[in-house]
């Protein structure tokens, strides 16, 4: 049965190559470099092929999931210029609107004016209708009495 473990020959990783100079400035050879921290890495010595492997895939995976991060952050900067956008949009119309609703009242306004004049004459009118009215009842009441007095003077000949 096949493992999914590879051999030694098959997780053996190639050696760096070697830069000019690079083993004279290890910190383990004892002369100094620019760094003040020391690595384990030391580019003549061999190395756990697994830990290489296993070292490998964990910078593959923090490469990928730091990747996903950015991926999803400029997706919400997206969305957000898309929202931003349809806003925008939204109160244009919404002024528009206003701006319509605002010209509507003024000639509203400019046509009470224009009937101001005939909105007072019908007022006047109602008061004089209304006047009427009680003079038509006054007269009503008046009429009243005086038939009510001559049918008294009637049937008082009679």
């Amino acid at each position: 049965m096949a493992t999914s473990e590879p051999t030694s020959t098959e997780a053996e990783v190639e050696e760096p190559k070697k830069s000019p100079g690079s083993a004279e400035c290890s910190p383990k050879k004892g002369q100094t470099t620019l760094s003040t921290s020391t690595s384990s890495y030391e580019p003549l010595e061999t190395h756990d092929p697994t830990l290489n492997r296993l070292a490998v895939t964990m910078f593959q995976k923090v490469s990928d999931y730091l990747q996903a991060e950015l991926t999803s952050s400029e997706s919400e900067y997206q969305l957000l210029k898309q929202m931003n956008v349809a806003t925008s949009a939204k109160y244009k119309d919404l002024k528009q609107i206003a701006i319509g609703v605002g010209k509507g009242m003024e000639d509203l306004n400019e046509k009470f004016k224009s009937l101001h004049v005939y909105l007072d004459q019908i007022d006047e009118i109602e008061e004089n209708i209304t006047k009427l009215e009680h003079a038509a009842y006054k007269l009503d009441a008046y009429t009243v009495r005086l038939e009510n007095k001559f049918k008294g003077l009637v049937s008082d000949k009679r």
